[in-house]
């Protein structure tokens, strides 16, 4: 395949269902070769079969996040299966607990952190450990617009992807001068598994906050998915250290 991304080698965590697996499927498209990495192993390997069917080439890889050494492991069979790591999309995360602070348990801020921050976080360093030794590559980090506005009901969640925000920008000055750009989406409301859950049993908020969005809909994996390969690509030369909203919520 051919494209906007022709000759490159992309990796995309979480790429087992919703924005990652459309990360994915978007990368394929632009002709990039593409390591899709999720825990869920049934997940990933229906992306790599969904790629296969586009005329791609794939790897799935199953990765935990919060492991250091499992996602060391996952850079380095992406580089030892496609010789190399020009783009990577961090998107693994998980929504936690609805609920406003008082009602949330301590348990519950572990394991968000743990998994949306630290996950990026441990990616990063292996990306850009890679990219270091090649001359360069792009990386977009998944953060959201709860991650600029706040949210009363995901108090741990909106502080996970606040500071997605706050590393996108600090890795990115780090490693500009290197040939490296690192910026972040910050999606809205997205028509994913996530926001069915956000919005359980509760048809009438749902469609008001739809109305209420900017454009009077919500979003789809695929938008966001193609802001991310347009980040990665030649054509965002200039585009470090940004953090994008992308369908923010009015």
């Amino acid at each position: 395949m051919s494209g906007l991304l022709g000759g490159k080698v992309a990796l995309v965590t979480g790429a087992g269902a919703g924005i990652g697996r459309a990360s994915a499927l978007a990368f394929a498209a632009a002709g990039a070769r593409v390591v899709v990495a999720d825990i869920d192993i049934a997940g990933g390997e229906e992306t790599t079969e969904m790629i296969a069917h586009l005329g791609g080439e794939s790897i799935f890889v199953k990765v935990d996040v919060t492991d250091a050494s499992e996602v060391n492991a996952l850079v380095a069979q992406a580089v030892a299966h496609f010789g190399r790591l020009d783009c990577a999309h961090n998107n693994a995360g998980v929504l936690g607990a609805i609920a406003p602070i008082l009602e949330s348990p301590d348990a519950n801020f572990d394991r968000v952190m743990d998994v949306n921050l630290k996950g990026v976080w441990l990616c990063l360093k292996a990306e850009i450990r890679q990219m270091l030794t090649q001359g360069g590559g792009a990386i977009v980090n998944t953060a959201s617009s709860a991650g600029i506005k706040g949210s009363a009901t995901l108090p741990a969640y909106s502080a996970s992807k606040h500071a997605v925000v706050g590393l996108t920008k600090s890795v990115a000055l780090a490693y500009a001068r290197d040939g490296i750009r690192v910026n972040a989406v910050c999606p809205g409301y997205v028509d994913t598994d996530l926001l069915d859950r956000l919005f359980a049993g509760e048809p009438e908020r749902k469609e008001s906050e739809r109305i209420g969005t900017l454009l009077g809909r919500f979003g789809t994996p695929q938008e966001i998915a193609q802001t991310v390969v347009w980040l990665c690509s030649d054509n965002a030369s200039l585009m470090t250290a940004t953090a994008l909203p992308v369908g923010t919520i009015a």
